[in-house]
């Protein structure tokens, strides 16, 4: 267990990743005795901010839309192999 203040007791298995800044904070620019510059606090809770937005984008599932269109696929497939071979045989270059 880990206490906080006087009020808040927080687990371990219960890790907010908020509570790594404050770790952050208190062991490395003495936390809550002397703060850093209010610039530099910002800078490191935006973050965090940005390291929480990232776990919880991982962690959602992926709702876009697949196609599973078998024939569909295969005709755009064919459908740029044949405007390759348009763009290959169209040599206007040479004199007839």
């Amino acid at each position: 267990m880990l206490r906080i203040g006087q009020t808040a007791v927080v687990s371990e298995s219960d890790f907010h990743p908020l509570l790594g800044t404050l770790r952050w904070l208190t062991r490395n620019a003495g936390f809550p005795q002397s703060r850093l510059a209010e610039h530099a606090e910002t800078l490191v809770l935006l973050a965090a901010a940005a390291q929480m937005l990232e776990n919880d984008a991982g962690s959602r599932p992926d709702f876009t839309v697949k196609s599973r269109d078998v024939a569909r696929d295969a005709a755009l497939r064919a459908h740029n192999e044949r405007r390759k071979l348009v763009h290959y045989k169209c040599d206007n270059s040479a004199k007839v």
